[in-house]
């Protein structure tokens, strides 16, 4: 039997299925750090990289770095981190652990991100034996459309979109907005209501918890300070944009490759700063993750 004919412009579920998986597969090879030294790893930037390093990969390249140092019985739970200095993608960079501490349930990790000699980024992270103990947690968002129902961001883009770099990149997570984003033209104005946004990694992944947690670190950095932007009538576009800082708790075991509502919300912006803090939440309303960021944001010149 002959299969019929797909018009060369038209993309097939297969087709997209494909690139994700090698987007994916790209993204988990670029945070396999090359080990140089005890306590020392060296990572690169992807060559479609743009004019700097995107903040997700470098902290997730660091919480990598860190969890290499960490018995495997020993899962992260909380990250702090410092944006020092733009990353240059045209050249590796070096992380440095140092192993602040290995107590009887809790170990510390420090990373420090290093090109041309200079600091470009800090982390701190803490990783705590499994242990047992109170369970709670906030109800879920409730009458949040499926993420099967919504466009992806390839959709968005053909209908007038333009998310900045996102559109020139091959994209390894699949995002799928609840609401307009910013950077859609069918966007109506300033909004109080959080970002909301379904994400998962685009394709299967390995049953490794710590390449998990550092799938959704970079993800995290995504769609953050959007939230900043969705309280104004504005658009990246009319913004300088960068993140400062990044703080994450993870408080449940999760899967990367499974769909997670990330709910972002910004509760202030002063002097050129905007606080925004999110929630990743699964399909059954588990609470697993929760991140803050303060981002630069400072008005172009018109």
């Amino acid at each position: 039997m002959t299969r019929p004919s797909t018009p060369p412009a038209a993309e097939t579920a297969e087709d997209g299925a494909t690139r994700g998986q090698d987007a994916l597969d790209r993204l988990v090879t670029l945070l396999d750090l090359e080990q140089l030294e005890v306590n020392l790893f060296r990572g690169v930037s992807p060559p479609h990289s743009p004019t700097r390093v995107f903040g997700g990969q470098v902290a997730g390249q660091a919480l990598v770095a860190a969890g290499r140092t960490v018995p495997a019985d020993r899962s992260v739970h909380s990250l702090q981190a410092y944006f020092i200095r733009p990353g240059d993608p045209r050249v590796p960079i070096v992380y440095e652990a140092e192993r602040v501490r290995d107590g009887r349930s809790f170990t510390t990790r420090r990373v420090l991100a290093i090109q041309h000699g200079e600091a470009i980024f800090s982390l701190s992270a803490s990783f705590q034996l499994l242990q047992e103990g109170l369970e709670h947690s906030d109800p879920a968002p409730s009458d949040v459309p499926d993420p099967e129902s919504l466009p992806d961001i390839a959709a968005r883009i053909a209908a007038g979109g333009d998310p900045g770099w996102l559109a020139r990149v091959p994209r390894p997570i699949d995002m799928r907005f609840v609401d307009e984003p910013v950077w859609s033209p069918s966007r109506k104005g300033p909004s109080d209501e959080p970002v909301r946004v379904w994400m998962r990694a685009d394709g299967d992944l390995p049953d490794d918890r710590l390449l998990h947690v550092c799938l959704l670190t970079y993800a995290s950095d995504m769609t953050l300070l959007g939230s900043v932007l969705a309280r104004h009538d504005l658009s990246s576009k009319t913004v300088q944009m960068a993140s400062l800082d990044h703080a994450m708790w993870f408080h449940r075991p999760f899967r990367a490759d499974e769909w997670l509502l990330y709910t972002c919300y910004s509760p202030t912006a002063s002097g050129s700063r905007g606080l925004a803090t999110g929630r990743f939440t699964t399909r059954d309303g588990q609470l697993v993750a929760t991140t803050v960021q303060e981002g630069l944001l400072r008005l172009r010149a018109k």
